[in-house]
């Protein structure tokens, strides 16, 4: 038995107050209590960037099977994101191979690159335009329903599923509201997938659904549901807000934009972006075995949550890491996990925002500006990105 003490226990801090803004409270953790019991959550938090990633690394320690999370609630599902081993490689890998470098070369990049030429030649040059709702969402719902299978999805429909999803899973204070609106978007996914299921057995493509339904020794259909429901729920913000995060960090740091437009480093004002807000902020893990960290005794059965929001600004690893720098290097950022739980969708994120969509934006609107960067809403604990960025588009 472990002669460490229990980790503190908080009772102040809020999830009104880290969906507001999260990052000041990182930041006294990370120096005051980096392994601290959170009451309103009920989870201990972990906020350094080594320990977040020494769990998330240990998957036989640290289970991603956490029975008290609210996602199986929201997805009516067990998904693959809260398996583990061969469990989670099976559902895993059948989905896979559409999402792979070489699939998303030769068949979504160029769909993409289409899209976006599309969607951007409906803005209106010469006026304040909101890009939330007028590209970043309604065209990261359009490739990511062409990837996963589900093509006869609408925009909206896709990104109020995402929506509702986010809100179900991470509705850590358990409130009936947003499990009623999950419930609703659940039936919806259903019938449309299905229908899809037969569409692609019928005509194979090269969508995430097709390969599950077309494989050798495919899943079970339940489990294909639930994967594609997966990706809807964190396929579309993490592009999204990615792309509005790093637009806002470009456009009030112009001197950064100087550079990245000369030497073409857009790859790397993505990954600052990610790094600076990253989309999915928190991740949950139950503890298998009693352990201690950081002299904190931390016993099975308790529920751990990594802080990659916080990890990523840790001053263990980044100097400087409250501000957005699209010039840094090197960038060890967690905002797409690490170990077997790394995202899925990272490579889809890195090659259609930040190799296609970034620079095809500046070359339309080579003057484009933000008028006013304290109107624009951050929100989010579990998830977080930006409500809003209107910007003048010249």
């Amino acid at each position: 038995m472990s002669t460490a003490a229990l980790s503190p226990l908080d009772e102040t801090i809020t999830i009104a107050d880290l969906t507001r803004d999260p990052y000041p409270i990182y930041r006294r953790l990370r120096r005051e209590a980096p392994v601290l019991r959170v009451k309103s959550v009920g989870r201990t938090f972990l906020t350094k960037a080594a320990d977040t990633k020494y769990v998330k690394d240990n998957a036989a320690l640290f289970s991603s099977d956490d029975p008290n999370t609210p996602m199986k609630r929201a997805f009516l599902a067990h998904t693959l994101m809260r398996k583990d081993h061969d469990e989670h490689r099976a559902e895993r890998m059948a989905m896979m191979p559409a999402l792979m470098p070489k699939t998303i070369e030769s068949v979504w990049g160029p769909l993409y690159a289409k899209l976006a030429v599309t969607y951007l030649d409906r803005l209106p040059r010469g006026e304040v335009v909101d890009l939330f709702p007028a590209l970043a969402g309604p065209l990261a719902a359009r490739i990511l329903a062409h990837a996963i299978g589900v093509p006869d999805a609408s925009d909206e429909d896709m990104q109020r599923w995402s929506q509702t999803l986010i809100d179900g899973a991470g509705n850590f204070g358990w409130t009936p509201g947003p499990f009623q609106a999950t419930d609703i978007a659940n039936a919806e996914m259903d019938k449309c997938i299905r229908a899809n299921v037969e569409r692609v057995r019928a005509e194979p493509d090269s969508s995430a659904l097709s390969f599950m339904v077309n494989a050798k020794n495919p899943i079970l259909e339940s489990q294909m549901i639930a994967n594609v429901k997966i990706a809807i729920g964190g396929g579309i913000n993490e592009p999204r807000d990615a792309l509005l995060t790093i637009l806002y960090g470009l456009l009030t740091n112009p001197g950064q934009l100087d550079s990245v437009r000369a030497d073409g480093k857009w790859r790397a004002a993505f990954e600052e972006g990610v790094r600076w807000v990253a989309p999915i902020q928190a991740s949950s893990r139950l503890v298998m075995e009693d352990t201690e960290m950081r002299g904190c005794f931390i016993p099975k059965g308790d529920t751990v949550m990594t802080i990659q929001a916080s990890a990523n600004r840790d001053e263990d690893v980044f100097e400087d890491g409250e501000n957005y720098n699209a010039l840094r290097e090197p960038n060890p950022h967690q905002a797409f996990g690490n170990g077997p739980h790394h995202c899925a969708g990272a490579h889809l994120s890195r090659r259609t925002v930040g190799e296609i969509l970034l620079p095809m934006l500046f070359e339309r609107f080579p003057n484009m500006t933000l008028p006013d960067p304290a109107s624009v809403r951050w929100h989010g604990f579990g998830f977080r990105g930006p409500l809003n960025l209107p910007l003048l588009l010249q």
